[in-house]
């Protein structure tokens, strides 16, 4: 048992260890915070599968560092493609696009990102896997359970979450193309004004995401959402104003009451 709660416990660490590279090297580009990846936790699941894949598959190359570093491009190159043929498959969504960059393969891998990868397999593998064993291994096995039964549920709850928002980002345009009538128009806009946040954080995390069905991309749904966004900052500020006019209103006529009574008093 403990061998599985160990590969589950590295695949949580190295998804957020992924996640905390990609979000550092974003928010750097972008010169803003860019929490990266699908889910809304901090992990990329791509890199916990991709570490997994190497501890099981590449340890026969270990004293080979050439070979191992080789293998490694290989293994999260393939990876990496499956995993964007499967979420467009699954969200009928184009995620991420390295049709731009030299040396791609359809746009889903390109070899800059497999080198990279491949440094990130040494690391793995000589660092980072013996590291994590052996503090794993000090830690006593229900303790691993509870802790992986508890991360489990919450990566499950945040796949399904997340799922739903894709979903409602798709059927929102879809919703638009279809029929531009007021009635369709103020269901898609209550849709989206109840996940605004969640909607904006993966256009920013996946600035090239694609719906395919409706060939919409992210950035001209993106120009909606901004102006959604500006309105509702602006039904909030308008709320607070007649708010406060209310409370002034109500302090006014407490003040006069009061004045009154002073006044029946005094007569």
């Amino acid at each position: 048992m403990n061998v599985f709660l160990n590969w589950f416990l590295i695949f949580i660490v190295m998804s957020f260890m992924g996640w905390l590279m990609e979000t550092i090297g974003f928010t750097i580009i972008n010169k803003k915070f860019t929490a990266r990846g699908f889910l809304i936790g901090p992990y990329c699941p791509v890199y916990g599968v991709g570490s997994i894949c190497m501890m099981f598959f590449l340890k026969r190359y270990l004293d080979d560092p050439i070979t191992l570093f080789l293998m490694a491009i290989i293994l999260t190159s393939f990876v990496e493609y499956i995993a964007s043929l499967l979420m467009e498959k699954i969200y009928g969504a184009r995620w991420w696009d390295y049709s731009q960059r030299k040396f791609n393969l359809n746009g889903r891998v390109c070899l800059g990102n497999s080198i990279c990868f491949g440094f990130l397999g040494l690391l793995l593998l000589y660092v980072m896997e013996p590291f994590l064993l052996t503090i794993l291994a000090k830690m006593p096995t229900m303790f691993l359970l509870l802790l992986s039964l508890f991360l489990l549920i919450i990566f499950i709850t945040d796949i399904i979450i997340s799922s739903n928002i894709v979903f409602k980002i798709k059927n929102s345009t879809i919703l638009t193309r279809r029929d531009n009538t007021e009635e369709i128009s103020k269901k898609v806009r209550l849709t989206l004004s109840k996940n605004l946040v969640l909607i904006k954080r993966i256009i920013n995390a996946f600035p090239k995401f694609k719906l395919l069905d409706n060939n919409i991309s992210i950035t001209s749904f993106k120009v909606a959402l901004d102006k959604l966004e500006i309105e509702n900052k602006q039904k909030k500020l308008k709320h607070k104003k007649n708010k406060l006019l209310l409370k002034t209103k109500l302090k006014e006529k407490e003040l006069k009451n009061k004045h009154k009574e002073l006044k029946r008093k005094k007569f």
